[in-house]
């Protein structure tokens, strides 16, 4: 049975709603101010409240900010009811956080509607939220172990060799055994580096994440250069690299820059097929810089797109790859933090293509 708390100094009214909603089938408790109203739903964490505007000391909003202020009651839908719905209060309750308006009169009907769409809408994201984090949690039992252990497993292996039959051993066959060790060291690395960095912006207080932000890179041409070249030597794909760069700088470090094409450019070599394009082109204008990566290799499913998230791999049953996760995920999470956006166009069987949109630094300034 849900939980309803009526917020209001009007105790009649309070009456009405409680006889209203009970009568309904739901569960009701009442707070006769903001105060003991904010007090009551800490207390009782209530699936839905019902928040008055207008009361003495403190008003409807004042009691929403509390409410979103405190972890506890953040997640709780609140619709605020007034009297006088104009344009300017209503902008001030959502901008604080509150889910509907009601407004003073209403009828029965127009109550149990409000408070079952509101419900309904909160149960609906409430499910999606566990949908995804069961999917977070399946995909780090499958994706992550496999993915420390398998580079782990050929350093120790290698390593085993060279101590036991290092005397059997020709140079050349120790030098093979060598670069493998450390190519199965650089990947253990960089997985190590994505975890550490996404745990970093996922984690830090907003205080903190604000001295990530600062930093710029007055010429974007040189890193983008850099890591394409390398990425593509990498695969022995350096004759598919297509590269049209233009002039620009923006209000990100090289090194965070130079992660995102990283990232970005690894995902379009590893899914495409060798002798297919990958295209990376950038442009700017006065308020925003562009970086746009195509490949012509599989592509992603819509939903695929709309779920891009923490150690994901979509179709792992279908396609063997290697690879956490994590990588499309920190590009995105890293230009949203400098205040750009990360977009994906997508058509299975044609192809990828990968926008980013960073502010310029003109424009930042």
């Amino acid at each position: 049975m849900p939980k309803i708390l009526v917020i209001d100094d009007d105790a009649s009214l309070r009456e009405v709603i409680q006889l209203s909603l009970e009568h309904a089938g739901f569960e009701v408790a009442q707070a006769d101010s903001g105060v003991s109203g904010v007090q009551l739903a800490c207390a009782q964490l209530p699936d839905l409240i019902l928040c008055d505007v207008r009361m003495e000391k403190m008003d409807g909003y004042r009691t929403l900010a509390a409410l979103r202020q405190d972890t506890v009651t953040a997640p709780v839908p609140v619709i605020l009811m007034t009297g006088q719905a104009d344009t300017a209060g209503m902008r001030q309750g959502m901008e604080l956080g509150a889910d509907d308006y009601l407004s003073k009169p209403f009828t029965v009907p127009q109550l149990l509607a409000a408070v079952n769409a509101r419900l309904k809408k909160h149960q609906t994201v409430r499910e999606l939220a566990e949908r995804k984090l069961a999917d977070l949690r399946a995909n780090i039992c499958l994706a992550l172990p496999h993915e420390l252990l398998t580079p782990l497993n050929g350093i120790l292996g290698f390593t085993d060799i060279l101590i036991t039959d290092h005397r059997h051993l020709q140079p050349d066959e120790i030098v093979s055994m060598s670069e493998a060790i450390r190519d199965s060291a650089k990947r253990l690395h960089r997985l190590i580096e994505n975890f550490l960095i996404f745990a970093q912006i996922e984690l830090l207080p907003a205080e903190q994440l604000h001295a990530l932000r600062e930093g710029q890179t007055l010429d974007l041409r040189k890193p983008i250069e850099r890591v394409a070249q390398v990425r593509a030597g990498r695969v022995g794909r350096v004759a598919d690299l297509l590269l049209e760069l233009g002039d620009a700088s923006a209000a990100i470090t090289e090194d965070y820059f130079s992660k995102i094409v990283d990232e970005l450019l690894e995902n379009a070599f590893k899914f495409s097929t060798p002798g297919s394009p990958v295209q990376v082109q950038s442009v700017s204008d006065k308020e925003f810089f562009v970086l746009r990566i195509t490949d012509h290799g599989r592509g992603m499913k819509a939903e695929h797109i709309a779920e891009v998230g923490a150690y994901m791999q979509f179709e792992r049953k279908i396609y063997e790859q290697q690879g956490s996760g994590l990588g499309l995920t920190i590009a995105k999470r890293l230009t949203e933090l400098h205040g750009g956006e990360l977009n994906i166009q997508s058509e299975l069987g044609v192809g990828t293509t990968v926008e980013v949109r960073l502010p310029c630094l003109t424009a930042k300034r």
